[in-house]
């Protein structure tokens, strides 16, 4: 990574970053000034992933998302708990509108409910539901659904040119999404721990 920087230092320049915390998980880190260092750096502090339950607090407090990473491969089905879920508690309200396109720097959250930008979401800009997240335009920022533990929850965009996807906590960044839907109208689901992308069906 270093020699393509020296080559060529803006090729990374708004690049999202998860940063992993496994290696350091019993660590106290300072998450406002982690997230202050990697935008100083040009690159988009999205989130982290894989410490422990106080850092993870403390990386929220700090306007970071908690994220696991999701491998493309298939894997056995979860059984499902007789508990009832966080969803099943949550009474969902009607759907919030953004009628423009969410810019750059901006971070838009519907609580409770689906999310629908009848725009685009620009580089940089970032869409949290609750619920399932629609996008009229393209989709070139980070969408997160099932925030709040929502499995069933869908992303839609008419196209693909994301940074990050997210539903209940697992994400793909954008290097795992080019492929044959990248740049086109599609569906992203959740399926056996996994992502699933799938074109958008049209009428």
């Amino acid at each position: 990574m270093y020699v393509k920087i020296a080559q060529a230092p803006k090729f990374f320049e708004g690049a999202p970053i998860v940063v992993n915390l496994i290696e350091i998980k019993n660590s106290s880190l300072d998450f406002v000034h982690l997230k202050s260092l990697i935008e100083r750096m040009s690159f988009n502090a999205v989130g982290v992933c894989n410490g422990s339950d106080e850092q993870h607090a403390q990386a929220k407090a700090a306007g970071l998302s908690v994220l696991n990473y999701s491998q493309d491969v298939k894997s056995e089905p979860v059984k499902q708990e007789a508990n009832t879920s966080i969803v099943e508690k949550t009474v969902y309200l009607p759907a919030q509108i953004i009628s423009g396109t969410v810019r750059s720097g901006q971070q838009v959250y519907a609580k409770d409910r689906d999310l629908i930008v009848l725009g685009a979401v620009s580089h940089g800009a970032e869409v949290i539901a609750d619920g399932n997240v629609h996008i009229y335009g393209t989709l070139r920022g980070r969408a997160i659904a099932g925030a709040k533990g929502f499995k069933e929850a869908h992303i839609f965009c008419q196209k693909l040119e994301a940074e990050l996807v997210s539903i209940d906590g697992n994400y793909w960044i954008s290097d795992s999404l080019q492929g044959e839907h990248w740049g086109n109208a599609v569906q992203i689901q959740q399926k056996d721990e996994s992502l699933e992308i799938s074109a958008l069906v049209k009428g």
